[in-house]
């Protein structure tokens, strides 16, 4: 069996849902968004560490959060986060144990992953190299020029919307990461960054209910799905 790790960055805001707190600190049915994406890698098979970069000031929050969920196959590990996402993800990977030999990086506003999806992520990984978890796309997609006209519409067969976790062999990711670093690029996601030096990531079928709650209805239908896993 492979060790794994998870680093879920949890420094984004609550702008876009109205909130002051941090997104991840947000509660939904008695438990924080952060707490309910730890739980969900929790019992993963193979799970070594789990790595959690936080703002600053809340990394005491998080840690508090953490100790509520100690397992003892799985160590839990709070950092301070980076200025933008990418920078969060690179501290959690240089803090990843040597023995790690699959990481995979999830969205802390993504609570409802399912194991199986996890777990068939990792496995893909493991042959493939990289693995993103999501879904074919419903509407039809436009490219457009800076003045909103439509440059080209793609064909909506070959789309497919992307969610996490994204789940990489670990040499990959830290080459890619390394890559991304040297050259300033900033990526939209982490399989971005590894299909940049020519890695082959593989998609995975994922579900809808792996939403990222970003917006005062994704909230609604955050207390929704919970309220039915209860």
């Amino acid at each position: 069996m492979k060790s794994k790790a998870v680093i879920i960055p949890a420094a984004g805001s609550g702008t876009r849902l109205g909130s002051d707190v941090p997104k991840a600190f947000i509660e939904i049915s008695g438990k924080t968004i952060l707490q309910r994406s730890i739980e969900c890698f929790l019992n993963i098979d193979g799970m070594m560490q789990i790595i959690i970069p936080a703002p600053k000031n809340y990394i005491s929050t998080c840690k508090r959060i953490c100790s509520e969920l100690e397992n003892r196959s799985v160590s839990l590990e709070v950092i301070e986060g980076g200025s933008e996402r990418q920078y969060s993800i690179w501290n959690g990977i240089k803090v990843l144990n040597s023995d790690i030999e699959l990481v995979a990086v999830h969205d802390a506003a993504r609570p409802f992953v399912k194991e199986e999806f996890i777990a068939n992520c990792f496995k893909i990984a493991d042959e493939f190299g990289g693995a993103v978890l999501g879904v074919p796309v419903k509407d039809t997609i436009k490219e457009v020029k800076r003045d909103l006209e439509i440059r080209s519409t793609p064909k909506r067969s070959s789309l497919w919307q992307a969610q996490t976790p994204q789940v990489f062999k670990k040499d990959l990711i830290v080459e890619a990461y390394e890559s991304a670093l040297k050259q300033d690029f900033l990526g939209t996601d982490d399989a971005s960054l590894v299909e940049r030096i020519g890695g082959k990531v593989k998609m995975v079928m994922g579900e809808a209910e792996n939403l990222k709650i970003t917006y005062p209805l994704d909230l609604k239908m955050a207390e929704l799905i919970a309220g039915g896993l209860e």
